[in-house]
């Protein structure tokens, strides 16, 4: 695809980025594919997918309780528990705001470890990282935001989100709905959107804007990007998936690269 070299044009040291279609196959692929980046938000994923894994195991339920007074893992995961965006502390009724949350994953692993076990670093490991070759992969700190990766993992990763088999695809399907319909909130970065629709652990594109994703995204589109200055995004109508990875922060080169690029991707599939 001629259309990813785009990103050699973003103002940063290094950059890798790759398009998979829904067959798993990297259709195009720029920078270096095997240098670790750090992950940030994109973690999330990675954590989430991991849930999924403990609740079809029975580890957890969804609607165990978990978290603040009256929250579970369902709200945890969708960010609809009521914990702060960076503190652990509770500053709405679980189900009544979106509030995006690192502290509520880093609750929703404890959960998943004490019901397991197991630490979660060596869940996400058994049961995600490992079964999809993801041997580069690895969790370093907070199951929000601590995992490094790099392009080629990722692409692995990319590919199991688009045709599912670590999960069932029911499983994949209810985590890329709505949970919580209605729930208006802060997108990081993008202000507040009304509704701030989110499923369980992925953030979906649906109508927000402004958006990281691009005009041309549908509102299926689902992923997360990360303040490393990262994304991963799925789109089920374009049959495709992007991961870009790079070393400079998300800031205002991000929102004004990232939806132009989206657009170039979805333009050429097309």
């Amino acid at each position: 695809m001629d259309c990813v070299r785009a990103a050699g044009q973003w103002p940063v040291d290094t950059v890798a980025v790759a398009v998979v279609d829904a067959k798993g196959t990297v259709v195009g692929s720029y920078g270096p594919q095997h240098r670790p980046f750090p992950l940030a938000s994109v973690t999330k994923l990675l954590t989430a997918y991991a849930v999924l894994l403990a609740v079809e195991e029975g580890a957890v339920e969804w609607e165990q309780p978990a978290g603040p007074a009256g929250s579970t893992i369902r709200h945890l995961v969708a960010h609809a528990s009521g914990l702060d965006i960076r503190r652990h502390r509770v500053v709405a009724e679980p189900g009544t705001r979106r509030i995006y949350s690192t502290p509520g994953f880093e609750v929703l692993a404890d959960a998943v470890q004490g019901a397991s076990g197991i630490p979660f670093a060596g869940y996400l490991a058994e049961a995600v990282l490992e079964p999809l070759g993801m041997g580069a992969s690895r969790l370093e700190g907070s199951p929000g935001t601590g995992a490094v990766s790099t392009c080629a993992d990722l692409t692995r990763f990319a590919a199991e989100l688009q045709a599912p088999q670590l999960v069932a695809p029911e499983s994949l399907a209810e985590a890329t709905r709505v949970a919580f319909p209605g729930l208006n909130g802060l997108l990081p970065g993008y202000g507040n959107q009304r509704p701030n629709d989110w499923g369980l652990g992925f953030e979906l594109r649906d109508h927000k804007s402004p958006h990281w994703t691009g005009g041309l995204s549908s509102p299926e589109a689902f992923g997360h990007f990360g303040q490393s200055g990262t994304f991963l995004w799925v789109d089920p109508q374009a049959g495709a998936a992007c991961v870009a990875l790079t070393d400079r922060k998300f800031d205002q080169w991000a929102i004004e690269a990232w939806p132009p690029f989206t657009d170039g991707v979805l333009a050429e599939l097309r």
